[in-house]
């Protein structure tokens, strides 16, 4: 298995929950975008790159994505349906297991409670129901080179959005 430095970011500031008859639609607001794009810049500026965005399809996530592939933090973009809510843990494990990489650097894009689950899995073995990603929020794991990432990895970096605004 390869060495991974990942980052799970939640989407930007989106429509109302419950204002579009299907929810997998709802985009992001143009406050989101805005602060996404100012996010997305600060991460820049702290010189991180993405070797792989993985997305949800969610019009919101993907909106996201989308604004951090134009700042220029990667260069690559995939749809994950597994990083839809109630997306699998395993799935992601089993497409992280296929990467040959020595070492890369990836971004996961989604959503709550999703995202902070995944993490506390990563981290714990478990969900603790612990951590909570705010909108446009980054969580920053390293995951192991050796073993499973479940249980043994460790987190760098947990950074709510009003860290990284201007």
């Amino acid at each position: 298995m390869a060495t991974a430095e990942l980052y799970l970011i939640r989407h930007g500031l989106a429509g109302e929950h419950g204002s579009y008859p299907n929810d997998d639609e709802r985009p992001l607001t143009e406050e989101g975008k805005k602060k996404t794009r100012e996010i997305a810049k600060r991460l820049l500026d702290l010189e991180l790159n993405f070797d792989l965005i993985l997305t949800s399809p969610l019009v919101r996530a993907r909106q996201t994505a989308d604004i951090l592939l134009k700042v220029g933090l990667s260069k690559k973009l995939e749809e994950a349906s597994y990083l839809a809510p109630g997306g699998s843990i395993d799935a992601w494990l089993e497409w992280l297991r296929s990467q040959q990489q020595a070492h890369f650097c990836l971004a996961l894009v989604g959503h709550e409670p999703g995202l902070s689950e995944w993490a506390e899995i990563l981290l714990w073995g478990k969900s603790r129901g612990a951590l909570t990603l705010k909108k446009a929020g980054v969580i920053g794991m390293s995951l192991p080179e050796t073993s499973s990432p479940v249980g043994s990895s460790s987190l760098f970096w947990l950074t709510p959005p009003r860290f990284l605004l201007g």
